[in-house]
């Protein structure tokens, strides 16, 4: 438009229509044509949000000249059912944020390295032609392998090529499985069901190599090891659909109007149907601003809320009066009538194991497994009998692993005895713990006094043979939870008034909430369930699951649905959303990811413990063991050993995985055997019961045990995830790092009694750090190795999500931007390198592995029960059944890409399965070769089904897996029928004829066929509920008991005191001891508890890094405090403050709030190293991130394992990343330095 137009363009006449409704002018059109430009598209192509959300959001992305130029939300659901509304999935600011990264400047466009192991590596090169020989040049020389590990993170990355990165990459895989073990390679990426073939590239080149695939949901702290005690399962939940069945919702730490938002409306459309709201969150968010009633715990507390509700429950539903659905429930499906012997220890008696079938002699103690087939009381005959359906049935082939009420000797009917309160040989006091005294009291947590030790009255009976005494779990849980079951002589149940434990005015001492709100609440949860058939839900969220007693919250929680019988009823149950947990076609993948189709077992690690000990975090460890155990337990005992010590233990019976496994390279160990000519298992085992060998965890400083090699892809593991950041800057990467606590025996602290010390903790483990990532993220910053990866509109893959049950697909809308590769291409092309570099060097290779007893196997079933270590016995060695696993495995390292790319002969051979259940799959295997062709090369592969690509390596997800193939849901359904003796294919028989192929997916997110992996089923008649099957079809829960677990019998959980649930206060992580007494009198500063959660007020972790997001912020990372904290400090919003501890330090902006409660500071847990912020008073280095003050502490009760329940399973057992405990520092700034001066080179 030109100037005059400009100038004249209101003056100009318009003719007006007579009735005034159309004005027509002579203004110029052209602008039009830019604007229909703008919106011209060529293609629309379908894909996905991969965020690890819910999401997993269909997008309608628009593609014009090569570029994405638009997107917007594809809401063509597939349809719920008539009675419900249908799905409205939306995006969120989280994946639009991501989206940016596509044309963004923080893309990394090229492969990177760090310039100085670059001219390290071609100078060695001009010496070395062989690859391999130059990088061992290069790690045999500590000045060079010392030049670059010190500059990680300082910048001074350079480009290079493809060719010339795989290369490097490879010749250090090559030569680190050669000199120390292939388990010295590692790789971490997190949630699969995010995006599960650029998961699986990684974890089939590390597994095909020997290495390492380390866990994520038990780091992230995603899932506190209190789902798998109660149920054996990772949490399995309700898909969102079900919160609308639900007339009773309990939002207990979620915020999922904001943190969920494609699944907000049925939140939103079942509050209008009148359905009940309850909040439970210390602050206030968005669930609090649309709840019927907001409950405000002193953060950590939540516990001990639980324990109260759990106590109005049971004495108004079960004790008051009678429930006909909650004891009906109970006595089925929950371990409350299975009986415990109460033993005597000193001068008191205590609850112990649970009653088996082999303490009862004569024909109990001879049936198959009956140290694991655990006893009840039949109320019919007044017998005992062990019931159908207990882990011990599970594998004696009886086909009598099922709930149906029943004598499993017999077939008769039982009615399981809840209580011997009607009918006892005596009545004994029983001790039990609480942990309010002297040893757990937190000078910043509210606490009772009462005594360490309470006795209760527990009617009991003796056994036949009069040698023990023994009661029911149920009497115990009324007992535990403080209330009276009207013995003779027993003082009456405490009024809610009273300050006794677990009472609701108990709780309010501690928790600050009023008591009318937890009786009110208790009341109607269960009123609600009563009435409804078990329509109470609570839906969890990451705000509990950080602390370190996490388990307490949790199981507290548990317990009032399994009280209320509302777990496997559809509207009701555990609603547990924390990441995208639930990857739907799981035996479809694991051949993939895993490398199941060429070798078995794979090595798997829990990533906790793993870093722990590898960034050396046990060396700093201040929480002792007589800290954490029960009164009851003995002081002197547990007070020998420490944290590490525990972790060494589990690994050595078997309990926990380890990596590395030994301390010799297992290729060296399988060759000298042979020379030998002895036989694996008890090669090995000899030399570790002469200790001329031992696992590797036991001298983890040894430089021969250290990480050498480590992958991060579809991961920020160094800033989002790294608990205790600053001790893998310094001990893993050896880079720079604030770090200000001294080490234990520098403290005078007491050193591990199973792991050697080394008075010089070793910083720079790791050889060589690789990330694949398409941003430059915190992890990047300090790699050796940049590759630049495809975002999700650039690459082919599968999604599923834990909230609603459809598949989606990625595809590839665009071509990777700039030199950016997917990740199956780049680990594709990492494997035909290392085909190519490996002769002369690896050929075929005997590697030997050890494999943790894992559950869902025979091995659940293990010698271990007592706790019993080897190493300090003189019992024989016994793979897999009191330590872990030998298995001899054969590598090819000349044929990994051959591997990499065609589905392996195992498929045919050995078949494939999960969760314990196990199907033939040749006409599965028959198909993916007419799918994917056949590969033409000559040697093992040839004629073998491809998967050179990522649709071909999607294929054989949907072609293997039960939940996409009808074909194989009813053969898996079959095999799971043989151990359960009932009939199951009816589940999956009407969709035994369809198949699900990745271009139909394109067209539309598919419903997945109902599958024995999973606890729910997909219907038109009911939405998917975790544990409906549990309860609908009588399968088990893969438990000791084959019940929901409310009682845990193994001697360590007695010991710490988590035989049942109780309330446990935040510990003390003695982060701060001496820094106050460091700072000056004019330092105005406040200790306080820092949280991390995911970013509330904005969406879930809404990536902040990028220019657009800074803008619309502070400019910088933000912690909250509330208004009266910071008046206190002198502070006012927006300042620029200092948080630290012994851990380490970071300098956030200020956001001052009435929503955040006092005593708390809340910063974020997707902050970034690259992100410009002052530096550091404390430590003079540019601030840190929000993990920088947390340190990692270890719970021995997540290290058990080899029972039932307890058994280990990658990402869903083990140690967790607690990281809620810690207290920091906060002080203002008040000098804001940037030191951003260029720096003068000599």
């Amino acid at each position: 438009m030109s100037l005059l137009n400009k100038l004249i363009y209101f003056s100009k006449e318009a003719t007006v229509s007579p009735d005034k409704h159309v004005v027509t002018t002579d203004t110029p059109r052209e602008w039009e044509s830019f604007y229909r430009n703008r919106w011209q598209f060529d293609k629309v192509v379908r894909s996905t949000h991969g965020v690890n959300c819910t999401g997993s959001c269909s997008w309608k992305i628009f593609v014009k000249n090569g570029l994405v130029t638009w997107e917007i939300q594809s809401t063509d659901y597939p349809e719920t059912r008539h009675d419900l509304p249908n799905h409205e999935p939306r995006g969120c600011p989280r994946g639009a944020s991501y989206s940016w990264y596509l044309y963004s400047a923080n893309r990394v466009k090229y492969p990177m390295i760090r310039g100085t192991l670059a001219k390290a590596y071609r100078k060695a090169k001009e010496t070395h032609k062989d690859p391999v020989v130059a990088w061992g040049s290069i790690m045999d020389n500590a000045e060079t392998r010392s030049a670059y590990i010190k500059e990680r993170g300082l910048g001074g990355l350079i480009r290079l090529d493809w060719n010339e990165a795989q290369e490097i990459i490879a010749a250090a895989n090559i030569y680190t499985v050669k000199k120390y073990g292939p388990d010295r390679l590692a790789g971490f990426t997190p949630i699969p069901a995010m995006s599960m073939v650029s998961y699986s590239s990684g974890t089939r080149y590390l597994s095909l190599m020997g290495g390492t695939v380390l866990s994520f949901y038990d780091f992230y702290c995603d899932l506190p090891p209190a789902s798998p005690q109660t149920w054996g399962e990772q949490t399995d939940v309700p898909e969102s659909a079900d919160w609308y069945n639900s007339s009773f919702l309990m939002i207990w730490g979620s915020n999922v109007p904001v943190t969920r938002t494609p699944d907000a409306p049925f939140y939103t459309q079942v509050r209008y149907k009148g359905t009940k709201t309850i909040n439970i969150s210390p602050d206030f968010n968005e669930a609090a601003k649309f709840a019927d009633l907001w409950i405000k715990p002193k953060q950590g507390t939540d516990a001990a809320l639980g324990m109260a509700m759990g106590h109005v429950i049971l004495k108004e539903f079960y004790l008051e009066k009678k429930t006909p659905y909650f004891e009906k429930y109970a006595k089925q499906y929950t371990d409350l009538p299975f009986l415990v012997k109460i033993e005597k220890k000193g001068n008191q008696f205590v609850a112990g194991r649970v009653v088996r079938a082999s303490d009862l002699g004569a024909k109990m103690a001879k049936v198959e497994n009956s140290d694991w087939k655990p006893v009840v009381i039949d109320e019919l005959s007044n017998e005992l009998v062990i019931p159908n359906g207990t882990i011990g049935s599970r594998w004696d082939k009886s086909k009598k692993w099922n709930l149906e009420p029943v004598n499993s000797a017999t077939g008769k009917d039982i009615s399981p005895k809840l209580s011997f309160v009607d009918g006892y040989d005596e009545v004994v006091e029983v001790a039990f713990p609480y942990f309010g005294g002297d040893d757990y009291k937190h000078e910043h947590f509210n606490a009772t006094s009462h005594e360490e030790i309470i006795n209760r009255k527990i009617p009991v009976r003796k056994s036949p043979d009069g040698k023990f005494m023994y009661c029911t779990v149920f009497d115990l849980t009324i007992a535990n939870y403080g209330l009276s079951l009207g013995l003779k002589g027993e003082p009456a149940s405490p009024d809610y008034s009273e300050d006794a434990p677990y009472t609701p005015a108990w709780q309010e001492k501690i928790t600050g909430v009023p008591a009318s709100h937890i009786i009110s609440t208790a009341r109607q949860f269960a009123e609600n369930a009563e009435k409804t058939e078990g329509k109470s839900m609570i839906i969890i969220g990451c705000g509990v699951n950080q602390w370190y007693h996490t388990d307490m919250i949790y199981r507290s929680a548990i317990n009032m649905l399994v009280f209320c019988g509302c777990i496997g009823q559809s509207g009701g149950g555990w609603s547990h959303y924390v990441g995208q947990e639930k990857l739907r076609p799981q035996t479809g993948w694991t051949p993939l990811a895993f490398g199941l189709d060429w070798n078995r077992p794979p090595r798997h690690m829990n990533a906790t413990s793993y870093f722990y000990m590898h960034t050396d975090q046990w060396r700093y460890e201040k929480v002792g063991l007589t800290e954490l155990i029960s009164p009851l337990a003995n002081k002197e005992e547990w007070g020998k050993m420490s944290v590490i010590d525990c972790n060494v233990k589990a690994e050595r019976m078997g309990w926990l995985p380890s990596s590395p496994q030994l301390n010799d390279n297992p290729i060296n160990l399988a060759k000298q055997a042979a020379d030998e000519g002895k036989e694996i298992k008890s090669f090995i085992t000899e030399k570790l019961k002469s200790k001329k060998l031992s696992i590797a965890s036991e001298d983890p400083d040894d430089p021969k045990n250290f990480p050498r090699n480590m992958f991060i892809w579809r991961s920020n593991l160094l800033a989002s995830s790294a608990k205790g950041m600053e001790y893998f800057m310094k001990h893993l990467l050896g880079a720079q790092n604030s770090v200000l606590g001294n080490d234990l025996k520098v403290n005078g602290g007491q050193l591990p009694r199973e792991v050697k010390w080394h008075d010089k903790g070793p910083e720079g483990k790791l050889d060589l750090l690789v990330t694949l990532d398409f941003r430059m993220s915190t992890s990047a910053l300090h790699s050796d190795i940049i590759l630049p990866a495809a975002t999700w509109y650039e690459k082919n893959d599968l999604s599923t999500t834990d909230m609603h049950p459809f598949i989606h697909p990625f595809s590839n809308a665009v071509d990777p931007a700039w030199e950016a590769r997917t990740d199956w291409d780049i680990f594709k092309g990492l494997a035909k390198k290392v085909s190519e570099l490996s002769p002369g060097h690896l050929g075929k290779e005997k590697d030997v592995v050890l494999l943790p007893m894992q559950h869902d196997s025979p091995m659940e079933l293990s010698e271990t029960a007592y706790a019993q270590d080897w190493k300090e016995t003189d019992i024989e060695l016994k793979p897999g059944k009191n330590m872990p696993d030998i298995i001899e495995v054969t590598r090819d390292y000349p044929e990994t890409y051959q591997r990499f790319t065609t589905l392996g002969p195992l498929m045919e051979k050995l078949g494939n399965g999960g969760k314990g259940i196990s199907w033939d799959t040749k006409k599965e295997v028959e198909l993916l070769k007419k799918l994917n062709k056949t590969s033409e090369n000559i040697g093992e592969t040839n004629g073998l089904a491809k998967i050179e690509t990522d649709i071909q390596a999607s294929e054989m997800i949907l072609t293997l897996a039960p939940e996409t193939n009808g074909k194989v849901a009813v053969k898996a359904w079959k095999a799971l029928e043989e151990i359960t003796g009932r009939k199951h294919t009816h589940l999956a028989a009407s969709r035994e004829d369809e198949q699900i192929r990745f271009k139909d997916l394109l067209h539309q997110p598919r419903k997945i066929i109902t599958s024995p992996i999973w606890s729910g089923v997909e219907s038109h008649e009911v939405s998917y509920n975790a544990g409906y099957t549990n309860v609908h079809e009588l399968i088990p829960w893969r438990t000791l008991t084959g019940r929901q677990s409310l009682y845990q019998d193994h001697p360590w959980m007695i010991a710490f005191g988590e035989n049942l649930v109780c309330y446990k206060p935040p510990i003390d992580t003695k982060s701060l001891k001496g820094l106050i007494e460091k700072m000056g009198d004019k330092d105005k500063c406040m200790i306080i508890n820092m949280m991390t959660p995911h970013n509330k007020w904005t969406i879930h972790s809404t990536w902040s890094d990028n220019l657009l997001m800074l803008t619309l912020g502070r400019g910088g990372p933000v912690a909250w405090l509330s208004e009266d904290d910071a008046k206190k400090l002198d502070l006012i919003d927006n300042d620029w403050v200092e948080v630290f501890n012994q851990n380490g330090a970071t300098v956030v902006r200020l956001v001052v709030s009435q929503r955040v409660p006092n005593g708390a500071l809340i910063m974020y847990h997707n902050q970034e190293r690259t992100v410009n912020m002052p530096v550091s008073q404390v430590t003079g280095n540019r601030g840190g991130v929000h993990n920088s003050v947390s340190r990692l502490c270890l719970k021995p009760t997540h290290m058990i394992g080899g029972y039932a329940q307890l058994s280990y399973g990658l990402n869903y057992y083990g140690t967790i990343g607690a990281n809620r405990d810690e207290f920091v520092i906060i002080r203002k700034l008040d000098k804001v330095e940037w030191n951003d001066k260029p720096i003068e080179e000599s």
